[in-house]
């Protein structure tokens, strides 16, 4: 099983990285400066007996297919156990939080 996980490193993918954090899915990211791109660095998180803290994680909206959530119709992940990550005017916030704001907006991925 992986420690970590590096990749190119973007906003978004930094933004993202940020929510499962404060979620609780993930131990930690950082930024690692490189030469010619930097790549983001996320370590993993495990249980007691190295389970796996993220289960599952699905893409909702794609370039070909984009998804949007209205304030009254937010998406609820295995019934409120796992988290939906929207993309909102006030930036990348949880279903929760929207819900809370009252916004609404492109759903990025469902994280269990």
């Amino acid at each position: 099983m992986h420690e970590r996980v590096e990749m190119p490193t973007s906003r978004l993918k930094q933004e993202i990285a940020r929510i499962l954090k404060e979620e609780g899915y993930i131990r930690d990211f950082h930024v690692r400066k490189g030469e010619s791109f930097d790549t983001l660095v996320v370590e993993l998180k495990f249980g007691r007996n190295r389970e796996r803290v993220i289960t599952g994680l699905r893409r909702v909206s794609k370039p070909g297919r984009r998804v949007y959530a209205r304030k009254d119709r937010l998406p609820r992940v295995l019934g409120g156990m796992g988290t939906a990550i929207l993309s909102t005017s006030s930036g990348l916030v949880t279903s929760r939080t929207a819900a809370e704001r009252g916004i609404g907006g492109e759903v990025i991925c469902f994280v269990w």
